[in-house]
């Protein structure tokens, strides 16, 4: 091969550096464009697995099953919304009417002094400011109407291009994935497929618990709003759906919803006030909600990106503030990538092996947060809860344990066995060794009197 042509060093620095100089301006000029390929990208990325499964388990070419999945994905995700827009229209009118009443009660509320403890304060100035708040999200000028409808025609090509993004990351993947990795030089290679396969399994862990800890939740409040007879009970149940994404105060927020709809509408069987309507939604909000916290949540957080809930937290809030819900859904796989990355080249710049492990336990939630340790009683312990809940068994000599406790027994002499001695001492009696089956014979037949024989 012929090197007397070849760039030096400097020129190839030169050139490396101008050329992530474009990408840089090309990705800050063109921000929109790349935002509705991420969102391409990242739906093609979900529905990605059922394309493998066709190709690996009924031998259909990739080219079939791309197009039978994707065009089952369309029917899906374009029918299903369309079909259910008009439903949606009515209960979210509700509702908004609803927010309305609650906020104008509320500001006229505020406009009243409020006397405390000899205390006055005026809170006038809370009530404007959220009448203006309301006129800015509820009350649009006439003005902005053709603004409005510019916004809805951009949005519709937009959409278009999304769905053919789809069909092009899903058809040409593998050729995507393998040119991304053969950017690297060959000596890295191996590095950049590791890479690549521990991203695509936190972003495959993440995803997969929270979409369907987000489905589960708004299905069972829908049902549950719909029972009690809630007016726009499938805008509520999918707004619940869609606040597991902030913890802790998206479930309030959903719950605060729900409460102010009930208190102005009530429910349409219950023969009941507004007022109890919504102290029941508040029970049932909270009895599921609980539930869901620990039962629900444990067992699909163990499976999960576990990272600090409180980091976790403020990149939600940030996220939904700056691209509102795909970024909140999108921003906590990304940050845990972020860390893959960065620790992989952490571990280059020390000269340490690029990989410490296989990288399995990574953001895998520890197992104390999935099934929190219980608490061993000893038998000195278990002899004083068993005094304080029976007492008539307590008072009885040969009760000081119920009778499978062998090892707590009392033997014929008075004496306490080996295992109470023990717990005495501070040691649960659980981790000394099961007794024999004779010992276990003697000490029921010391407790239970002999059956007398009768002679026919």
């Amino acid at each position: 091969m012929n090197t007397s042509n070849g760039w030096s060093l400097s020129f190839r620095y030169v050139v490396g550096i101008l050329c992530l100089g474009a990408v840089i301006a090309f990705l800050l000029y063109a921000h929109e464009a790349v935002t509705n390929l991420v969102i391409a990208a990242f739906v093609a990325y979900l529905i990605h697995p059922a394309v493998v499964y066709l190709t690996e388990s009924t031998r259909m070419a990739r080219t079939a099953a791309v197009n039978l999945v994707y065009f089952t994905a369309v029917v899906l995700l374009v029918g299903i919304p369309a079909t259910l827009a008009p439903i949606f229209y009515d209960e979210a009118q509700i509702i908004v009417r609803d927010l309305l009443d609650l906020s104008n009660q509320l500001r006229m509320t505020l406009s009243r002094p409020v006397h405390f403890l000899g205390l006055v304060f005026h809170l006038d100035e809370w009530g404007q400011s959220l009448f203006q708040v309301q006129n800015a999200i509820f009350s649009p000028v006439p003005q902005e109407t053709l603004q409005l409808l510019g916004t809805t025609s951009l949005s519709l090509l937009w959409f278009l291009v999304i769905l053919v993004s789809v069909h092009l990351f899903l058809s040409e993947w593998p050729g995507i994935r393998n040119w991304m990795i053969n950017l690297a030089p060959p000596l890295y290679r191996s590095d950049m497929e590791e890479l690549y396969n521990r991203i695509c399994r936190v972003w495959m862990a993440y995803l997969r618990g929270q979409i369907v800890l987000m489905i589960i939740v708004g299905v069972v409040f829908t049902i549950a709003w719909l029972i009690l007879g809630i007016p726009g009970a499938l805008v509520l149940g999918a707004l619940a759906g869609f606040f597991t994404l902030v913890p802790d105060v998206g479930p309030f927020l959903a719950m605060v919803l729900a409460a102010g709809v009930a208190l102005l509408e009530g429910s349409t069987w219950i023969p009941l006030s507004n007022f109890w309507v919504a102290g029941i939604v508040v029970i049932v909000y909270l009895v599921l909600i609980n539930l869901k916290n620990f039962f629900l949540r444990p067992y699909i957080m163990g499976r999960s990106v576990h990272m600090n809930e409180a980091l976790v937290f403020i990149a939600i809030m940030i996220a939904t503030i700056l691209k509102g819900i795909i970024g909140a859904l999108l921003v906590v796989p990304v940050l845990a990538s972020v860390v893959v990355i960065g620790d992989y080249i952490r571990r280059r710049l020390a000269g340490l092996p690029p990989f410490e492990d296989d990288g399995s336990r990574r953001f895998v939630a520890p197992p104390d947060k999935v099934n929190p340790p219980r608490r061993r009683w000893t038998s000195q312990e278990r002899r004083e809860r068993l005094d304080k809940t029976s007492p008539a068994l307590a008072s009885r000599p040969d009760a000081d344990l119920p009778q499978t406790q062998v090892p707590g027994s009392v033997d014929p002499s008075g004496r306490l066995r080996q295992s109470e001695q023990h717990s005495d001492q501070g040691e649960p009696a659980s981790e000394l060794p099961e007794p024999a089956a004779p010992l276990m014979a003697i000490s029921r037949s010391q407790q239970l009197p002999a059956r007398k024989k009768t002679r026919k």
